[in-house]
């Protein structure tokens, strides 16, 4: 099958993530049509995840390409580039108080930066509640997507967008994610100034970090007077089992916790002891490094699908810039097949050097402070 023209195909986006809505507002805004299908029900259905920080080399470049720029600075939190390091007695080892008019990394609730995608799209680009089950298909196309509701469509193109566990990346490629043997529990505290007036002195308007070179604490602000901690742990994923505790024990888990943190000072603490409701278990996945596939003319992969990595501040970044360039070159190539080959030649060579820097980087989570590097901290 000849490879159609961009502006002729049926392209369609697995995953209403950051990298999957980028890349749809950016070819709508050039006139591409595009259509997006996710499982969530809708698009408020779930939790999003904590705070970003978008950088200006992908992340902002990628929203000023689908013009959104100046909407994200009306929602960003400049302030929330604070950032303090402390070691386990609560003693502060250094800190980064952002200048006024400094935009390196503005902080975004994830849930914003999705509503901000969500509201720049046509309606009905999204198709809500669509498991995909397979993509089919030869690989000059067309494929053929088949999703758990019975729905079967077709497509030239179809972009993975679908995180870390991705069923279009399974079309393409066999690798799967491997556990690299740090975990996170994220806990979550409500109403800062007037429930937890001390830890809100402590962490600052941004974020602050602790660690002793086993385990550590990462605490961020999220918008609206909310606080997300990090626990993180060198340690078997499936720790709460084997410890003979259950994930929805709240009160067991922070007991295991604060044995494990002992000798950590009380304020400190006030990260395991005062969250309000239950943890969430994180183990940290990634991909096989260098992660690459054979080239297909009518299916490529974007963000984690195509290279996740230990979550140290550049996932959704790197998902938003692959989202922008694949985009650019639908927009600028006379073929689809010639646009992927012009993003993969790019994409591959820069996540493959990224991952590579990144490889065993989450022990960083968890070294002992080190004043003279703020060091590298869990994107949220």
């Amino acid at each position: 099958m000849d490879s159609p023209k961009p502006g002729h195909a049926r392209i369609s986006i697995v995953g209403a993530g950051p990298g999957g809505l980028t890349c749809a507002r950016i070819l709508q805004r050039h006139g591409i049509a595009v259509t997006v299908h996710d499982r969530d029900p809708d698009g408020r259905s779930r939790d999003q995840g904590g705070s970003l920080d978008l950088h200006e080399d992908d992340g902002q470049l990628a929203l000023r390409e689908a013009g959104l720029l100046d909407e994200f600075f009306a929602l960003a939190r400049p302030e929330g580039q604070e950032m303090r390091l402390l070691d386990p007695s609560g003693r502060l080892l250094a800190h980064h108080l952002p200048a006024e008019d400094e935009i390196a990394g503005p902080e975004i609730d994830r849930g914003q930066l999705r509503e901000l995608l969500l509201g720049s799209l046509a309606d009905g680009t999204v198709h809500w509640g669509r498991t995909l089950e397979s993509v089919r298909g030869p690989a000059d196309g067309p494929r053929t997507l088949t999703f758990a509701d019975g729905t079967i469509e077709e497509a030239d193109l179809v972009i993975g967008a679908d995180g870390a566990y991705s069923r279009v990346r399974a079309a393409v490629s066999p690798a799967k994610p491997g556990y690299i043997g740090v975990s996170i529990l994220e806990a979550w505290f409500h109403d800062m100034e007037t429930a937890h007036p001390e830890l809100s002195e402590l962490v600052g308007q941004g974020s602050a970090h602790v660690a002793d070179g086993e385990r550590g604490l990462f605490a961020q602000r999220n918008s609206g007077g909310h606080l997300r901690v990090y626990v993180i742990q060198r340690i078997r994923a499936d720790w709460i089992e084997s410890s003979g505790l259950r994930a929805g024990d709240t009160e067991g888990i922070r007991a295991h916790l604060l044995a494990e943190f002992a000798g950590w000072s009380p304020e400190i603490l006030r990260m395991i002891t005062e969250n309000d409701g239950p943890y969430v278990d994180r183990p940290l996945f990634a991909l096989p490094v260098p992660h690459t596939w054979e080239h297909s003319p009518s299916l490529t992969l974007l963000g984690d699908a195509a290279h996740l990595m230990p979550p140290l501040g550049v996932g959704v970044n790197l998902a938003m810039l692959d989202a922008s360039e694949l985009a650019l070159a639908l927009v600028n190539s006379a073929t689809v097949e010639d646009a992927v080959r012009a993003y993969e030649a790019s994409m591959v060579p820069r996540a493959t050097e990224m991952a590579k820097r990144l490889e065993g980087g989450a022990d960083d989570l968890v070294a002992e402070a080190d004043p003279a590097e703020m060091g590298q901290i869990p994107e949220k």
